[in-house]
């Protein structure tokens, strides 16, 4: 990757380093220091003294980070800053978009250095005064948000996920936590046991805890309706959304433009309304049989959606994926068994390891296996599930929301679960 500001261009690529270029160097690439040497690069500067470069002073960075809820978080700050009249721009799993425009189509949930750096160039030449990013336990971990001031530091959640990479569990708490440890202006959700912060520029939100941001009353009949206060300001907001962990999401977004921005709450609120949700996170694919598609591949994050039809008998559909935290897939199997009345499990992304191996380990954390149906073909199992369908039921699909294919190897298959269930319908 190369970027120009100044008159100087930046890599992070020995290939691309020359005599032209100044090579910045990272925990990924310092290993080929010396063939960017070789290329005839003379230049070269760490990760953390990039920003130096750049002149970002116009635009407002907004991080947002946590297990669950980050892409529909930094999707609803986006939409309704967008709704209240302000240029901005949005990065994350879904890919990077710039008022309202796709740029840039899938890619890493937070992209390495330059490229964010690119994103915000691109940013600012529109005109935008926010970028709203995704920000991975990856990236935290690899500094690739190294050099950036941010505006305001979000917190939704932390639970378990990605100790294929972090190894323990306290590893990831830690690395999630080190983001908060600075003076900028941070928002943490209150109810969160395992966040740690620096006080300074600290606000809050919750629906147990006092918080800056407090939800007084809810209901998730036909939507998500809410009654909000901030201290002396009350509001309330409605939504399309369902399940209570959208109320942890949206009332984030909230208090996220609140404090950016310092507009009227009753505003902000009722900007919310325009917010659709994102395809993918908690989806309907159908509604008559009642079918929602849900990225949900934790067990937190699975056991958030259950809880959001205590009255309906469920009927899931969910595998794990391949190479990656095994420990998690007898826990996913537990918290299925606890709230569903049919298991469907099938393949995910199997990747390079064998699918009946992973079902394995899935179906270890089922006691009462009397319920459960193993298929392998992804496709297979679903047309399962709506053959199991009768009334007062609702079929959840998991773990995959808007992926638009199956890994299995190293070759992406096309293959996308709402496009599977119109098609079987």
């Amino acid at each position: 990757m190369l970027i120009t500001t100044n008159n100087k261009t930046f890599t992070d690529n020995s290939k691309e380093a020359n005599k032209d270029t100044i090579f910045v160097c990272n925990s990924l690439n310092e290993k080929f220091i010396e063939n960017a040497k070789d290329n005839g690069c003379e230049s070269f500067i760490k990760d953390s003294e990039l920003g130096e470069y750049f002149d970002f002073s116009s635009i407002q960075i907004v991080g947002v980070t946590g297990t669950n809820g980050k892409t529909t978080t930094t999707a609803a700050i986006y939409s309704i800053l967008l709704d209240l009249g302000y240029k901005v721009a949005l990065q994350g799993t879904r890919g990077f978009f710039i008022n309202d425009e796709k740029m840039e189509n899938y890619s890493l949930t937070t992209p390495m250095q330059l490229d964010i750096f690119s994103h915000i160039q691109k940013a600012i030449e529109k005109g935008c005064q926010f970028f709203v990013m995704e920000v991975s336990s990856h990236a935290i971990a690899q500094n690739r948000i190294a050099g950036l001031k941010f505006a305001l530091k979000v917190h939704t959640n932390i639970t378990r996920d990605h100790l294929d990479f972090h190894k323990t569990i306290e590893e990831y708490i830690n690395v999630k936590n080190s983001f908060f440890t600075d003076e900028s202006m941070k928002l943490v959700n209150k109810d969160d046991k395992l966040i740690k912060y620096n006080i300074k520029n600290c606000f809050s939100y919750g629906l147990e805890n006092p918080s800056t941001y407090k939800v007084s009353a809810y209901s998730l009949q036909n939507g998500i309706h809410v009654m909000l206060d901030n201290f002396q300001n009350k509001c309330a907001y409605s939504a399309s959304l369902m399940g209570i962990f959208n109320i942890y999401n949206l009332t984030a977004a909230v208090a996220s433009v609140h404090l950016l921005t310092k507009r009227d709450l009753n505003e902000i609120c009722e900007a919310v309304e325009n917010f659709g949700g994102v395809s993918g996170r908690m989806e309907i694919a159908s509604t008559e049989p009642l079918v929602i598609i849900d990225f949900a591949h934790t067990p937190d994050g699975m056991e958030e959606v259950f809880k959001s039809f205590p009255n309906k008998d469920i009927i899931t559909v969910f595998g794990a994926g391949g190479n990656r935290d095994r420990e998690k897939r007898p826990l996913m199997g537990k918290v299925a068994s606890k709230y569903c009345k049919q298991i469907i499990i099938t393949s995910d992304n199997p990747r390079f390891e064998d699918p009946d191996m992973i079902i394995e380990d899935i179906l270890a954390g089922i006691q009462d296996k009397s319920n459960v149906i193993v298929e392998i073909n992804r496709k297979e199992a679903i047309k399962k599930a709506l053959e199991l369908y009768k009334k007062d039921t609702v079929i959840l699909i998991l773990g995959k929301g808007d992926e638009e294919y199956q890994i299995i190897y190293d070759k992406k298959l096309p293959f996308k679960d709402y496009n599977i269930v119109k098609e079987l319908l």
